[in-house]
């Protein structure tokens, strides 16, 4: 006993020698970058003092030291910034879905100002800015060389006033000017619409309020509908949308999904790493869908995106999206103010980051221009004919067709409204029209897959139709 005593004192005396020799250095070059530290942090105490003391003007010290704490953390990403006492409860009041401003998304990209996307139904949208703009003049003022949160407190002001924005667009060969007054931008997170027997439902933003508020415009959109079974399909039209909240894109995901991961998060440290898979239940029981991006879709909107993409939930149509997949993390650093700090990198379910790529779609539609005024101010749309022998039944004296009763001419002029209504569709919005179009052709391969199927079983009894024949496989 006492042998193995010794023997594990010894072992263990032997361990601590040999750790220590390895750990002398280490604790050396830790105490070398502590060092460093320090000195560097002196160094600003040092220009710090020498700009109190001998610029120009006097200084607020307070102000000093929170654009010295922003430009370390904007030097960092585009995405990583200080939140001042008025910027931290602006960013809370925003997530409410209330907030004043001209009502854009914006980022900063070579030192310029871009336009991530404009807000549905706000100043901004209404006077015709758009994703991808870039913004070079505040009132005839330069945003050059300012940090982004100095660009975006240059287009703030009182609700009411009148600002000129300077745009320059890719396209353009000028910058031109845009006037907007600002206004309270209530953001209206979910917008529904029934178009030919399909869902549409527009989702701006992703904040507290999105997915409680999709859930109950779809219902009301079903009803209106005259029920799910009468539903083709489901568009999520997530155009412009700028992102938000990320539980609020895993809730809106896991709304359509059954199973599965979602999204994976992934930060320096691998125990940081997250994974959250969905639920049962699918709000849409099953319906097909398509999900309609562009370049203004974002963060949140290309998580959601990205996830029903690669559970192949939902056809993705329009054109390639922003490309943001990194995670902020606000932290609280005192009472009334904290940081934006990106803390971790996302990927889509099939283990892939959009980070700067973007998410490519199924199909790509690009939404067409208006159409050019000519040198008379008239429009170069083509124009619909006047309707002159277009069919057999504007013959005089042609055959009534007696093989359709009164109930089915009624039918077919209504499935004739819905596709006309279709077709005016893609003069308002080409896009969506598409995706309208998508699931119409589904839904009518589903109809007909279901006919033959019907045709090919044996009218005999209930048990013969309900069960199926030997040799043949359910799927």
């Amino acid at each position: 006993m006492k042998h193995y005593l010794l023997a594990g004192a010894i072992g263990t005396l032997a361990g601590a020698l040999v750790t220590t020799q390895l750990a002398a250095p280490l604790i050396a070059q830790e105490a070398g970058k502590n060092a460093s530290v320090y000195e560097q942090l002196d160094l600003f105490g040092n220009v710090f003092e020498r700009v109190r003391a001998d610029y120009v003007e006097k200084v607020d010290d307070k102000k000093l030291i929170e654009a010295a704490i922003n430009g370390m953390l904007t030097s960092l990403d585009p995405h990583s910034s200080f939140l001042s006492a008025k910027d931290y409860e602006d960013m809370q009041t925003q997530t409410r879905g209330s907030f004043g401003g001209i009502g854009i998304e914006v980022g900063q990209e070579d030192g310029l100002v871009k336009v991530i996307s404009p807000i549905d139904d706000t100043p901004a949208a209404e006077a015709g800015i758009k994703a991808g703009d870039f913004i070079t003049h505040v009132n005839g003022e330069s945003l050059m060389g300012l940090t982004l949160d100095e660009a975006v407190e240059k287009m703030r002001g009182p609700i009411g006033s009148e600002l000129t924005i300077t745009i320059l667009r890719q396209g353009e060969k000028e910058p031109f000017d845009v006037k907007v007054v600002r206004d309270t931008i209530k953001l209206t997170v979910v917008k529904t619409r029934v178009i030919n027997h399909t869902v549409v439902l527009r989702v701006t933003t992703f904040n507290d309020e999105t997915y409680d508020t999709m859930k109950s415009e779809l219902a009301k959109a079903v009803k209106e509908a005259g029920g799910m079974d009468k539903v083709s399909g489901i568009v999520l039209d997530l155009r412009n949308n700028p992102g938000g909240l990320l539980n609020q894109a895993i809730a809106v995901s896991d709304a359509f999904l059954d199973k599965g991961e979602i999204v994976s998060t992934r930060g320096r440290k691998a125990e940081d790493s997250e994974r959250w898979n969905a639920k049962p239940g699918d709000l849409a029981e099953g319906k097909p869908m398509v999900v309609l991006i562009n370049g203004g879709s974002a963060s949140a909107s290309e998580i959601v995106t990205g996830a029903l993409q690669d559970h192949r939930r939902a056809v993705v149509v329009g054109t390639k999206s922003f490309g943001k997949g990194s995670v902020q993390t606000v932290m609280p650093v005192t009472a009334d103010s904290a940081i934006r700090l990106t803390t971790a990198r996302y990927y889509t379910p099939s283990g892939r980051s959009i980070q700067a790529l973007g998410i490519q779609p199924d199909i790509i539609v690009e939404q067409p221009k208006p159409p050019a005024a000519d040198a008379n101010g008239e429009d170069n749309k083509p124009k619909t004919a006047s309707k002159f022998l277009n069919s057999e039944a504007d013959l005089r004296g042609a055959l009534n067709n007696d093989a359709v009763t009164d109930d089915e001419r009624k039918q077919m002029e209504e499935e004739a409204k819905q596709v006309e209504a279709t077709a005016k569709l893609r003069e308002e919005d080409y896009q969506l029209a598409y995706a309208v179009d998508i699931l119409k052709g589904l839904s009518a391969m589903e109809l007909d897959g279901k006919a033959n199927t019907a045709a090919a079983t044996p009218a005999t009894d209930k048990a013969a139709t309900d069960k199926p024949a030997a040799g043949t496989k359910t799927q």
